[in-house]
Protein backbone atom coordinates (compact mmCIF):
# COMPACT_ATOMS: atom_id res chain seq x y z
CA UNK A 1 0.00 0.00 0.00
CA UNK A 2 1.51 3.54 -0.79
CA UNK A 3 2.65 5.96 2.30
CA UNK A 4 -0.15 8.73 3.71
CA UNK A 5 1.47 11.56 4.13
CA UNK A 6 0.67 14.56 6.74
CA UNK A 7 1.32 17.75 5.47
CA UNK A 8 0.11 21.10 6.62
CA UNK A 9 -2.59 22.97 4.88
CA UNK A 10 -3.18 26.62 4.27
CA UNK A 11 -5.61 28.20 2.81
CA UNK A 12 -6.33 31.31 -0.14
CA UNK A 13 -9.25 33.58 -0.46
CA UNK A 14 -8.58 35.37 -3.68
CA UNK A 15 -9.50 35.36 -7.49
CA UNK A 16 -8.66 33.65 -9.82
CA UNK A 17 -6.17 34.80 -12.76
CA UNK A 18 -6.58 33.16 -16.32
CA UNK A 19 -2.83 34.13 -17.00
CA UNK A 20 -1.82 31.75 -14.24
CA UNK A 21 0.84 34.97 -13.05
CA UNK A 22 -1.30 36.06 -9.80
CA UNK A 23 -4.49 35.00 -7.95
CA UNK A 24 -5.49 31.65 -6.66
CA UNK A 25 -2.99 30.11 -9.41
CA UNK A 26 -0.41 31.52 -7.91
CA UNK A 27 -0.73 30.79 -4.57
CA UNK A 28 -1.45 27.56 -5.16
CA UNK A 29 1.82 26.74 -6.26
CA UNK A 30 3.77 28.64 -3.80
CA UNK A 31 1.97 26.66 -1.29
CA UNK A 32 2.95 23.31 -3.04
CA UNK A 33 6.39 24.16 -3.15
CA UNK A 34 6.64 24.43 0.19
CA UNK A 35 5.48 21.10 0.67
CA UNK A 36 2.12 22.68 2.03
CA UNK A 37 -1.54 21.21 0.98
CA UNK A 38 -3.13 23.91 -0.59
CA UNK A 39 -6.79 24.77 -0.50
CA UNK A 40 -9.04 27.49 -2.07
CA UNK A 41 -11.98 29.77 -1.91
CA UNK A 42 -12.66 32.01 -5.13
CA UNK A 43 -14.05 35.25 -5.14
CA UNK A 44 -13.93 36.43 -8.45
CA UNK A 45 -12.99 35.06 -11.92
CA UNK A 46 -10.63 37.33 -14.09
CA UNK A 47 -9.90 37.41 -18.06
CA UNK A 48 -6.46 38.37 -18.05
CA UNK A 49 -2.98 37.72 -19.39
CA UNK A 50 -0.04 39.19 -19.17
CA UNK A 51 -1.00 42.48 -21.39
CA UNK A 52 -3.70 43.39 -19.01
CA UNK A 53 -7.54 42.55 -17.43
CA UNK A 54 -10.15 42.04 -19.82
CA UNK A 55 -12.84 41.29 -17.70
CA UNK A 56 -13.84 40.57 -13.67
CA UNK A 57 -16.71 38.44 -12.43
CA UNK A 58 -17.28 38.55 -8.52
CA UNK A 59 -19.04 34.97 -7.54
CA UNK A 60 -22.03 35.15 -4.99
CA UNK A 61 -21.12 36.24 -1.31
CA UNK A 62 -23.01 32.84 -0.44
CA UNK A 63 -20.27 31.12 -2.59
CA UNK A 64 -17.50 32.16 -1.17
CA UNK A 65 -18.89 31.32 2.35
CA UNK A 66 -19.71 27.95 1.17
CA UNK A 67 -15.86 27.22 -0.25
CA UNK A 68 -14.34 28.41 3.16
CA UNK A 69 -16.60 26.28 5.59
CA UNK A 70 -16.54 23.15 2.72
CA UNK A 71 -12.54 23.72 3.82
CA UNK A 72 -12.37 24.40 7.59
CA UNK A 73 -15.14 22.39 8.26
CA UNK A 74 -13.47 19.08 7.19
CA UNK A 75 -9.70 19.57 6.10
CA UNK A 76 -8.59 22.26 8.78
CA UNK A 77 -6.37 25.02 8.18
CA UNK A 78 -2.85 25.99 9.60
CA UNK A 79 -2.30 29.11 7.99
CA UNK A 80 -4.54 31.75 5.60
CA UNK A 81 -3.55 34.22 3.12
CA UNK A 82 -6.65 36.67 1.03
CA UNK A 83 -6.04 38.66 -1.91
CA UNK A 84 -8.39 40.11 -4.21
CA UNK A 85 -11.67 39.92 -2.50
CA UNK A 86 -13.15 42.77 -4.96
CA UNK A 87 -16.41 44.39 -3.12
CA UNK A 88 -17.76 45.19 0.31
CA UNK A 89 -19.97 42.18 0.71
CA UNK A 90 -17.42 39.26 -0.20
CA UNK A 91 -15.04 41.77 2.18
CA UNK A 92 -17.63 41.76 5.01
CA UNK A 93 -18.52 37.99 4.56
CA UNK A 94 -14.80 36.76 4.40
CA UNK A 95 -13.87 38.60 7.65
CA UNK A 96 -17.06 36.80 9.10
CA UNK A 97 -16.34 33.59 8.31
CA UNK A 98 -12.54 33.80 9.60
CA UNK A 99 -14.01 35.24 12.80
CA UNK A 100 -16.65 32.70 13.24
CA UNK A 101 -14.30 29.88 12.13
CA UNK A 102 -11.37 30.76 13.97
CA UNK A 103 -8.90 30.87 11.02
CA UNK A 104 -5.48 31.04 12.50
CA UNK A 105 -1.83 32.65 11.13
CA UNK A 106 -4.24 35.05 8.29
CA UNK A 107 -2.12 37.26 5.77
CA UNK A 108 -4.01 40.01 4.39
CA UNK A 109 -2.88 40.96 1.76
CA UNK A 110 -4.77 43.98 0.92
CA UNK A 111 -5.25 43.74 -2.75
CA UNK A 112 -6.64 47.88 -3.05
CA UNK A 113 -4.59 49.86 -4.86
CA UNK A 114 -1.85 48.28 -7.77
CA UNK A 115 1.66 48.93 -7.25
CA UNK A 116 1.58 51.34 -10.39
CA UNK A 117 -1.16 53.63 -8.00
CA UNK A 118 -4.42 52.40 -9.75
CA UNK A 119 -7.25 51.85 -7.41
CA UNK A 120 -8.72 48.76 -7.58
CA UNK A 121 -11.46 48.35 -5.44
CA UNK A 122 -14.14 51.31 -4.18
CA UNK A 123 -13.87 53.38 -1.13
CA UNK A 124 -16.53 51.44 0.68
CA UNK A 125 -14.81 48.20 0.37
CA UNK A 126 -11.55 49.86 1.69
CA UNK A 127 -13.65 51.07 4.46
CA UNK A 128 -15.09 48.28 5.16
CA UNK A 129 -11.83 46.40 4.84
CA UNK A 130 -10.09 48.40 7.12
CA UNK A 131 -12.89 47.47 10.20
CA UNK A 132 -13.65 44.07 9.96
CA UNK A 133 -10.48 41.98 8.07
CA UNK A 134 -7.19 43.96 8.77
CA UNK A 135 -7.91 43.41 12.77
CA UNK A 136 -7.94 40.09 12.20
CA UNK A 137 -4.85 39.47 10.41
CA UNK A 138 -1.72 38.01 11.70
CA UNK A 139 0.40 39.90 9.07
CA UNK A 140 -0.80 42.99 7.11
CA UNK A 141 1.16 43.42 3.52
CA UNK A 142 0.27 46.58 1.98
CA UNK A 143 2.68 48.04 -1.12
CA UNK A 144 3.23 51.74 -1.27
CA UNK A 145 0.04 53.08 -2.49
CA UNK A 146 -2.39 51.14 -0.03
CA UNK A 147 -0.09 51.98 3.02
CA UNK A 148 -0.97 56.11 1.87
CA UNK A 149 -3.98 55.48 2.04
CA UNK A 150 -4.31 52.69 5.08
CA UNK A 151 -1.88 55.61 6.99
CA UNK A 152 -2.99 59.02 5.51
CA UNK A 153 0.71 59.41 5.06
CA UNK A 154 2.24 60.14 1.41
CA UNK A 155 5.23 57.73 1.42
CA UNK A 156 8.45 59.00 -0.47
CA UNK A 157 11.63 57.97 1.88
CA UNK A 158 12.29 54.78 4.62
CA UNK A 159 11.55 57.32 7.31
CA UNK A 160 7.94 57.45 5.80
CA UNK A 161 7.80 53.70 5.44
CA UNK A 162 8.50 53.33 8.99
CA UNK A 163 6.46 56.10 10.52
CA UNK A 164 3.33 54.24 7.35
CA UNK A 165 4.06 51.04 9.40
CA UNK A 166 3.50 52.02 12.80
CA UNK A 167 0.77 54.09 12.26
CA UNK A 168 -0.89 51.12 10.18
CA UNK A 169 -0.53 48.68 13.21
CA UNK A 170 -3.03 51.01 14.78
CA UNK A 171 -5.67 49.08 12.75
CA UNK A 172 -5.98 45.74 14.83
CA UNK A 173 -3.04 43.85 12.94
CA UNK A 174 -0.47 42.07 14.68
CA UNK A 175 1.90 42.81 12.09
CA UNK A 176 2.53 44.82 9.70
CA UNK A 177 5.11 44.44 6.46
CA UNK A 178 4.83 47.68 4.00
CA UNK A 179 6.61 46.84 0.76
CA UNK A 180 8.69 48.76 -1.13
CA UNK A 181 8.09 47.52 -4.52
CA UNK A 182 6.72 50.73 -5.65
CA UNK A 183 8.99 52.99 -4.36
CA UNK A 184 11.98 54.18 -6.33
CA UNK A 185 15.65 54.48 -5.95
CA UNK A 186 17.36 52.55 -3.23
CA UNK A 187 14.26 51.55 -1.88
CA UNK A 188 12.79 48.91 -4.55
CA UNK A 189 12.50 45.83 -2.70
CA UNK A 190 13.19 47.41 0.79
CA UNK A 191 10.47 46.15 3.03
CA UNK A 192 9.49 47.46 6.59
CA UNK A 193 8.60 45.70 9.40
CA UNK A 194 6.41 46.33 12.68
CA UNK A 195 4.80 44.43 15.43
CA UNK A 196 4.21 46.94 18.02
CA UNK A 197 7.52 46.64 19.36
CA UNK A 198 10.21 45.74 16.27
CA UNK A 199 10.82 47.70 13.89
CA UNK A 200 12.72 46.70 10.96
CA UNK A 201 14.06 47.06 8.00
CA UNK A 202 14.46 43.83 5.35
CA UNK A 203 16.32 44.27 2.60
CA UNK A 204 17.14 41.62 -0.21
CA UNK A 205 18.72 41.52 -3.61
CA UNK A 206 17.26 43.68 -6.29
CA UNK A 207 16.16 41.51 -9.39
CA UNK A 208 15.87 43.37 -12.69
CA UNK A 209 13.59 41.56 -14.74
CA UNK A 210 10.16 43.09 -16.38
CA UNK A 211 8.30 39.51 -15.21
CA UNK A 212 7.42 40.80 -11.94
CA UNK A 213 3.37 39.62 -12.23
CA UNK A 214 1.71 37.75 -8.74
CA UNK A 215 5.33 38.87 -6.51
CA UNK A 216 2.74 40.70 -4.05
CA UNK A 217 0.68 37.25 -3.96
CA UNK A 218 3.19 35.26 -4.23
CA UNK A 219 4.59 36.82 -0.82
CA UNK A 220 1.62 36.80 1.13
CA UNK A 221 1.07 32.95 0.16
CA UNK A 222 4.44 31.90 1.03
CA UNK A 223 4.43 33.68 4.50
CA UNK A 224 1.20 31.82 4.73
CA UNK A 225 2.90 28.75 3.71
CA UNK A 226 5.72 29.54 6.48
CA UNK A 227 3.26 30.09 9.40
CA UNK A 228 1.34 26.62 8.18
CA UNK A 229 4.62 24.93 8.94
CA UNK A 230 5.26 26.83 12.42
CA UNK A 231 7.66 29.82 11.43
CA UNK A 232 6.50 33.12 13.08
CA UNK A 233 7.01 36.57 12.37
CA UNK A 234 10.08 38.04 11.14
CA UNK A 235 11.58 34.13 10.40
CA UNK A 236 8.32 33.41 8.24
CA UNK A 237 8.96 36.93 5.92
CA UNK A 238 12.44 36.75 5.74
CA UNK A 239 11.61 32.94 4.41
CA UNK A 240 9.57 34.41 2.00
CA UNK A 241 11.37 37.54 0.72
CA UNK A 242 14.22 34.87 0.12
CA UNK A 243 11.68 32.89 -1.99
CA UNK A 244 10.26 35.70 -4.26
CA UNK A 245 13.88 36.25 -4.98
CA UNK A 246 14.63 33.18 -6.12
CA UNK A 247 11.31 33.24 -8.39
CA UNK A 248 12.11 36.49 -10.04
CA UNK A 249 15.71 34.97 -10.99
CA UNK A 250 13.75 32.58 -12.92
CA UNK A 251 10.82 34.73 -14.00
CA UNK A 252 8.65 33.56 -17.02
CA UNK A 253 9.13 35.11 -20.64
CA UNK A 254 5.32 34.24 -21.97
CA UNK A 255 3.10 36.40 -23.19
CA UNK A 256 3.26 39.24 -24.74
CA UNK A 257 3.24 41.63 -21.31
CA UNK A 258 4.65 41.40 -18.17
CA UNK A 259 5.41 37.85 -17.08
CA UNK A 260 4.87 36.22 -13.76
CA UNK A 261 7.93 34.96 -11.54
CA UNK A 262 9.02 31.44 -11.55
CA UNK A 263 7.32 29.58 -8.75
CA UNK A 264 8.53 26.54 -9.83
CA UNK A 265 12.57 27.60 -10.16
CA UNK A 266 13.62 24.73 -8.72
CA UNK A 267 12.42 23.05 -11.96
CA UNK A 268 13.88 25.19 -14.60
CA UNK A 269 17.80 25.25 -13.37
Amino acid sequence: MPNSICVPVALTIAGSDSGGGAGIQADLRTFAFHQVHGTSALTCVTAQNTLGVTRVDALPVESVVAQIAAVVQDIGVQGAKTGMLLNQDIIAAVAEQIAMLNIPNLVVDPVMVSRTGAQLIDDRAIATLRSTLIPQATLLTPNRYEAQILSRLEITTLEEMQAAAQKIHQLGAKAVLVKGGGMGGNLCGVDVWFDGNQLQTLTTEWVETKNTHGTGCTLAAAIAANFALGKTGLEAVRSAKKYVTEALKFSLNVGKGQGPVGHFFPLLK
